[in-house]
Formats: C-alpha cells, structure tokens, sequence
C-alpha cells in the first residue's frame, strides 16, 4: 500500500486508495479480495501480496500501458 502511495505522489495519473475489506465488505466483494494488498488498476483486479518496488513499478507500467 506504501508503494501505491509513493506512486501517487509521483505522477498525477496516478490515484492510491486504500478501502479496509472489513468496513466495505460489499466492495471487497466486487474486487474478489482474498489477500491484502490488492492492487486494482483501472477497476481490474491485477495482483496480490506485496511485491519490492521495483517489480511494483513494472507492473503498474505494463498494467497501465500494456
């Protein structure tokens, strides 16, 4: 989640939020969460767990821009 952070202050097109499972369940639902962190990218469900930044940036940038 740190990361999603740090990535959104970097760039503008760039938005991080993080939504407790257990508070919006409803939610949680819709994005299939099992494990935390869950990275979305553009409503999508992408990957789970936390990755170093670096594999965190790669992915963000084929998410993104394919």
């Amino acid at each position: 989640m740190l990361l999603a952070y740090k990535a959104a202050l970097a760039s503008p097109r760039i938005r991080a939020t993080a939504i407790e499972a257990n508070e919006f369940p409803v939610l949680a639902a819709e994005m299939d969460v099992w494990a935390v962190p869950r990275i979305v990218v553009d409503g999508a469900p992408q990957w789970d767990g936390s990755v170093p930044e670096r594999v965190f940036v790669e992915r963000i940038l084929s998410a993104t821009f394919g």
